[in-house]
């Protein structure tokens, strides 16, 4: 059995594909921090990553070392097509529960 997508993991997700191919931690991290309207701590979205990858949603690739990081390699990141099609499975089902709901057209419930 294939373990659920979370809320979280899909905001994650969501944000690697806006970033574009070889994200890596900080940006992804604003970005969601842009489109949530609050701080997002990094270790929440490595955290979010791993999981990602290990459920084969995304891959990573260790960059090449930097001075400026110390010597340290940045993790790069990219979806799979796995990862493609549960984002595309996500907004599906939430597109069809969204439809015809009044609480979020604004009229009375």
């Amino acid at each position: 059995m294939r373990e659920a997508l979370g809320h979280f993991e899909l905001l994650v997700l969501l944000a690697l594909l806006r970033v574009g191919d070889d994200a890596y931690g900080v940006p992804i991290c604003r970005e969601l921090e842009d489109a949530l309207g609050r701080n997002v701590a990094i270790a929440k979205v490595y955290a979010a990553l791993d999981r990602l990858q290990v459920k084969r949603l995304v891959i990573s690739r260790l960059g090449e070392p930097t001075a400026v990081r110390g010597g340290r390699a940045k993790r790069h990141f990219t979806a799979t097509a796995e990862g493609l099609r549960q984002v595309r499975q996500a907004h599906s089902a939430l597109t069809t529960l969204w439809r015809r709901l009044p609480q979020l057209r604004g009229s009375p419930a």
